[in-house]
């Protein structure tokens, strides 16, 4: 009986406003194959065309059948088809956000080596590609979905949809799947928390995309007009020239039209020159104290691409084929790198320096000599250029990667069996009772073990890995006056009578054999880092988290609205009203 995991699909390789001789860029994809109903509706992923703004649902996309579930994948439906067909039809826009989100969850599920799933109850993820008319795209957990807006463009009018931008598709996607993982990372507790969910995203968009030589390929020639030889010029890729590159802007398009500047995109974090800007007020909004954490992975990843172009030849001209592979290459091993370090991510209060820590970690574990990139040390020095130091002062050859528990640190295994700790929640929640001591738990709080996750993950040179990773929080409810008592500096002015909550947790790492490798997180109390609640809970009373009616979330929705665009401005404004 024949086999068919993947089929190919047809998307916009980057956003609609990057073109090469005036044609938007389009590539095909390689996405897990499987039964489709109308919608294109799978085992994970619903598209569901309803626009909220008109009050309209819009009929499903009609999945062409097969004969048999044996055949082979029906051909792709959009192969070869003009831009401009491709751009007016809604059943393509359905299918490219139906591929791009299976790509982006095919990509996690490879790099962590188990399942993912979704941060609500059932498997189906809800994609409405006409959302809203809104410059405007978001996930939310509430409506179980990602929801993609579109607006006229400032100058031409022409419609923008957010739904055919591959960056921001890939973003939004993200931004579920790392809810899905670690649940608190949407809670509120400083701008690195919720600058690290725009900072990941953005990281993840832009790698998935420079990890398909084709797309590279295609848009690497955008700095090249008319360059048809199978040659490039070393001047062509140097760190500054590959910086401003189509390659590196998110969502130019978007960016285009709500600017109104031709080439402006949404985001270039990449440009942003090393410095300290995590202690800057100007940087303490999500977006912008993200893009430190963005800027920091890519121009590591530049500089590592431009290293090994500059060892491939003394020639002042490189072959274009070996230029696109290799930057290909590291960036698919820097998105694994990226996406693997969330399992060593504490489960609450994250700082950039934690997840500076848990990437170092997670490509040690699988590929510890690194002798063909040395990505590692050229991502140490690239964090610690922009104020990131590891939080991890481990110095054994490994800077920065987390430290084993300490020797002297005793945890008792005979009440417990492994076997089931790997799927039974009741069971790792009987091995933490049992070592209470040396996990640090608060006797006083409510600990919950949120999940049990075995892995199989493989390295660059066929290592098999595996390890089950688990996640368990602590919660502490109390009035603000009793906040002394516990070492926590109440915030000034917050009345006595406050009820407060502090949360504290761990990501836990056993080895094949059921010995804990990595006890990586905050304690409610942390001895060695006593300022870490102090500093959260006068952080939020600052930001009227404690109001009477305020969310515990800043939504997505209003986290990701486009700031001070000009169209929001001549949209909103009464006709004939003075500026």
């Amino acid at each position: 009986m024949p086999y068919f995991p993947t089929r190919k699909l047809t998307i916009l390789g980057l956003d609609p406003g990057v073109r090469r001789n005036g044609q938007i860029l389009t590539t095909q994809i390689e996405i897990p194959n499987e039964f489709l109903q109308n919608g294109p509706r799978g085992y994970r992923v619903h598209v569901i065309d309803f626009d909220a703004s008109h009050k309209v649902l819009y009929e499903s996309t009609v999945i062409p059948k097969t004969a048999n579930r044996d055949d082979a994948p029906p051909d792709d439906p959009f192969a070869g088809k003009p831009t401009d067909e491709l751009i007016a039809d809604p059943a393509f826009h359905s299918f490219m956000v139906y591929g791009i989100v299976m790509k982006t969850l095919a990509r996690f599920e490879y790099a962590l080596g188990r399942r993912v799933g979704w941060s609500f109850d059932g498997p189906q993820i809800q994609v409405a590609p006409h959302a809203f008319a809104d410059a405007n795209a978001f996930y939310t957990d509430d409506a179980k979905g990602l929801l993609f807006g579109y607006f006229p463009d400032s100058k031409t009018r022409e419609m923008v949809y957010a739904c055919l931008s591959h960056e921001v598709v890939a973003h939004e996607t993200t931004h579920a799947l790392l809810d899905g993982l670690r649940e608190r990372y949407t809670a509120p507790s400083s701008p690195q928390q919720a600058g690290f969910h725009e900072g990941f995203a953005d990281i993840v968009a832009l790698l998935s995309i420079l990890s398909a030589p084709e797309v590279a390929e295609k848009a690497l020639d955008l700095g090249l007009p008319g360059n048809k030889s199978n040659m490039i010029d070393k001047s062509a890729v140097t760190l500054k020239a590959l910086k401003s590159s189509a390659l590196l802007g998110l969502a130019a398009q978007m960016g285009e039209a709500l600017s109104g500047m031709h080439g402006q995109a949404l985001r270039r974090s990449v440009e942003l020159p090393p410095g300290d800007y995590l202690n800057s007020p100007d940087y303490q909004e999500p977006h912008q104290c993200g893009e430190v954490l963005v800027a920091a992975v890519m121009n590591a990843y530049l500089q590592t691409w431009v290293r090994r172009l500059d060892k491939m030849s003394d020639s002042p001209r490189l072959d274009r084929e070996r230029v696109v592979e290799e930057g290909a290459e590291l960036a698919d091993r820097l998105l694994t790198m990226c996406i693997r370090a969330i399992d060593y991510c504490p489960p609450t209060d994250l700082q950039f320096c934690d997840f500076a820590s848990a990437v170092l970690t997670a490509d040690w574990e699988l590929n510890p000599r690194d002798n063909k990139y040395q990505i590692r040390a050229t991502l140490l020095e690239s964090f610690k250029a922009y104020g990131i130091e590891p939080r991890s002062k481990r110095t054994d050859g490994q800077e920065g990667a987390w430290d084993a528990p300490p020797e002297e640190l005793k945890f008792f295994y005979d009440r417990t069996h492994f076997e089931a700790m790997k799927s039974d929640p009741e069971e790792l929640f009987r091995f933490l009772w049992e070592n209470q001591d040396a996990f640090k738990l608060n006797q006083q709080a409510f600990t919950h073990v949120l999940s049990v996750r075995p892995c199989v993950r493989i390295g660059r040179d066929g290592f098999v890995l595996r390890e089950t990773v688990v996640e368990y929080h602590q919660r502490l409810e109390l009035a603000a006056r009793e906040l002394g008592a516990i070492g926590v500096k109440k915030p000034e002015e917050m009345p006595d009578g406050t009820p407060v909550v502090l949360f504290g947790g761990n990501a836990v790492v056993f080895d094949e054999y059921g010995h804990l490798k990595y006890n990586i997180g905050n304690s409610i109390i942390n001895n060695a880092q006593p300022e870490l609640q102090s500093n959260r809970l006068d952080y939020l009373w600052r930001h009227g988290y404690f109001r009477k009616g305020a969310s515990k979330l800043q939504a997505f929705s209003r986290m990701h609205r486009i700031r001070g665009s000009q169209w929001f401005s001549d949209v909103r404004r009464p006709q004939g009203e003075e500026v």
